[in-house]
């Protein structure tokens, strides 16, 4: 059974800094991308960022680019996002899901984690 267990949002001030990580089973990370995406209250789900197997690239949104960095441990089967700098507008309950495409296509990802609120306020 394919399961994501997301941990490690919580509450910082601007400018701080979280690290998300996102634990699989079920599978193995070495054939998955692994994505994560955000949900504000009454906004549309958006994609934060993507680590691919298949070709070993990252993708971030613009939004996140140069603050946010994406990893993962094959071993832990986890895969983290660290987010720094952060700041009012980052608040959202963050997701991550499983794409067995493993292309970051975001149709491919079917799987998906129960989320962590992350909340960013003086």
């Amino acid at each position: 059974q394919v399961q994501l267990v997301e941990s490690g949002g919580g509450l910082v001030q601007p400018g701080g800094s979280l690290r998300l990580s996102c634990a699989v089973s079920g599978f193995t990370l070495d054939y998955y991308a692994i994505g994560w995406f955000r949900q504000a209250p009454g906004k549309e789900r958006e994609a934060v960022s993507c680590i691919s197997v298949s070709n070993g690239r990252t993708y971030f949104a613009d939004s996140v680019k140069g603050r946010f960095t994406i990893s993962r441990d094959n071993a832990k089967n986890t895969v983290f996002l660290q987010m720094n700098n952060l700041k009012a507008e980052d608040t959202a309950v963050y997701y991550c899901a499983a794409d067995p495409s493993s292309t970051c296509w975001i149709g491919s990802f079917g799987s998906w984690g129960q989320g962590t609120q992350v909340s960013v306020s003086s």
